[in-house]
């Protein structure tokens, strides 16, 4: 379902979406195509959204189409899983949104490496391209330093024989390579002859063993745009260098119009993660997080068990906007903008988290009263459900000390509290361990201050949550907060990890939850929002916190509360 951030009539307006419209306009394309083509070597993170969120969003706006497709030029580092994986994220995302605008998925460019082959030996006949037999190192230095090789001006039919004994298998890894020949000295350095094709022996996901050359990224992604014919390339602000060899390929093969063309935009970055596929594969690896759909990782898969939506993820993606200037996004907008969905979405529930025994002891002992209580009171169609309240109650033990600092309105001994939905209590003793712990606290309630009651508009300052005893149901319940203590985890960011990233809590939930319905996005009454996880079973439930009710992190940053 879309939100009305989302509606053609409120698109956003970018540099990229001005081009399109100007191309539509003027007659230049008649039908948009967009391409998302991820690595299937990692899971897809925030930062892909974002790209999936603006290349769908073009397709989906202009009644075009946007094709998934996979870069999976490099066998030794891509798996199946990730292909899956991959697929996965983007059908969650876009669907119900801009599904109808899915062209190829998944597609892959492994799908055409018979034509790129092709367009390889047709870059040799016409003396653009040639076989060189320099080693990676040497090849390096070479364009560094601006120096033709001296494999630079072999023969055609020579380059044509290597080229052909490359692809039949006859050469070790690395032994040779297939260079575009353009110009040593242009000061971009990737039109320094750059390589091509390069030899590796290794078993591919899609072909298996047909090929034992694979085709360098800039090659195989420009000609697979003009392939599919997409009309508008867009890729992160990286490769604003590469778009001149992008231009030159497709120059020198002297392919006919319409030929794609490339777009730039900044990538995304958040503070208090980190977004590089390497550093994540670490966390991943070395056991910090527990797999790629930790709810801590700033993954999709990750971000979704957490319990954040795709309307939200979509909303922040067009919030944030899209530019030509790199720059930190601070986390808190996409926590602001989850929050503001959820008030209006998400059915109130009462769950005590760290629980603590209350007495009620001028209650009747085997009593159970139904209470009211509203399910959303930012939607008044959202109606009410009953609760059960009991002579024995579990309430937070946050929301009681025995030595209260200023301006303390929760419970306290000989003071006064109200109960959510349910009547004013005094506490009025504490009962301890052996260890001095309190484990009961014994209250008196004001059995006339519940609604409609002859005190119940009795002004009382404090009100908190709570369940009852005898009806409550169990839950694990896993508080997640920031992944790093610090904005920007640099350097060894694998000591920078928040050592409360994750707490795991025995809660004790409003008996409704029994049914939790993992769809649904539920606020804990004054703690925050949560998800049914995955891990739930029958009889042992498990909630994510998606997110808390205010922005706990603003105070200790010394800032006020993020907004979009």
């Amino acid at each position: 379902m879309t939100t009305p951030s989302e509606n053609e009539s409120a698109a956003p307006s970018d540099f990229i979406r001005d081009a399109v419209a100007e191309d539509i306009r003027t007659g230049k394309r008649k039908q948009i195509c967009t391409r998302f083509p991820p690595e299937p070597n990692g899971y897809l993170h925030i930062g892909h959204a974002k790209a999936i969120c603006l290349n769908f969003g073009i397709a989906h706006e202009f009644g075009g189409v946007c094709n998934v497709r996979m870069d999976d030029t490099n066998p030794t580092k891509e798996e199946a899983e990730y292909v899956d994986s991959i697929m996965f994220d983007v059908h969650w995302l876009i669907d119900g949104w801009a599904n109808k605008n899915l062209g190829r998925a998944p597609g892959f460019a492994s799908d055409y490496f018979d034509q790129l082959y092709t367009y390889a030996v047709e870059l040799v006949r016409k003396g653009k391209a040639y076989v060189c037999d320099m080693t990676p190192e040497e090849t390096d230095e070479y364009r560094r330093l601006g120096k033709e090789g001296p494999f630079r001006n072999r023969s055609v039919d020579e380059n044509l024989d290597f080229l052909a004994r490359m692809k039949a298998g006859e050469f070790p890894d690395g032994a040779r390579t297939l260079r575009a020949k353009i110009d040593m000295s242009a000061p971009n350095v990737w039109l320094r002859d750059p390589v091509l094709y390069r030899i590796r022996h290794a078993e591919h996901h899609q072909t298996g063993n047909k090929w034992c050359i694979y085709p360098m990224y800039d090659f195989a992604h420009t000609l697979s745009d003009y392939i599919e014919g997409i009309t508008h390339s867009v890729c992160t602000l990286e490769f604003e260098v590469h778009r001149p060899l992008y231009e030159w390929l497709l120059e020198a093969l002297e392919l006919p119009a319409p030929r794609p063309h490339q777009y730039e935009f900044a990538r995304l970055n958040i503070n208090y993660t980190v977004m590089s596929k390497r550093k994540l594969m670490q966390l991943v690896n070395d056991g910090l997080v527990n797999g790629w759909d930790d709810p801590r990782m700033p993954t999709i898969s990750g971000i979704r068990r957490r319990g954040m939506t795709a309307s939200a993820l979509r909303v922040f993606a067009y919030n944030i906007g899209i530019t030509k200037y790199p720059s930190m996004t601070d986390v808190a907008v996409l926590e602001h903008t989850v929050r503001e969905e959820f008030n209006r979405t998400s059915p109130r529930r009462l769950a005590v988290l760290r629980p603590i025994k209350v007495v009620i002891t001028n209650y009747p002992e085997g009593q159970v009263e139904e209470l009211d209580a509203v399910n959303n009171p930012e939607d008044p169609a959202g109606g009410s459900r009953k609760i059960p309240f009991s002579r024995e109650l579990f309430i937070d033990s946050a929301d009681f000390t025995e030595t209260p600092p200023p301006k303390y309105f929760r419970l306290k001994p000989g003071s006064e509290v109200r109960l959510k939905y349910a009547y004013i209590i005094k506490c009025d003793e504490v009962v301890k361990d052996e260890n001095g712990e309190v484990i009961e606290l014994r209250c008196t309630a004001d059995l006339e201050s519940k609604s409609g009651g002859a005190t119940s508009s009795r002004k009382i300052k404090g009100t908190i949550h709570w369940v009852s005893a005898s009806q409550a149901i169990d839950a694990e319940v896993r508080l997640y907060d920031r992944l790093f203590t610090v904005a920007e985890p640099d350097g060894d960011f694998k000591t920078l990890l928040n050592p409360h990233s994750l707490e795991v809590v025995a809660a004790k939930c409003e008996p409704s939850l029994k049914d939790a319905d993992s769809n649904v996005r539920y606020q804990f009454e004054r703690l925050g929002y949560f998800a049914l996880d995955p891990d739930s079973q029958p009889g042992k439930l498990v909630f994510n916190r998606t997110i808390t009710l205010k922005d706990t992190w603003a105070k200790m940053e010394g800032r006020a509360p993020s907004r979009p």
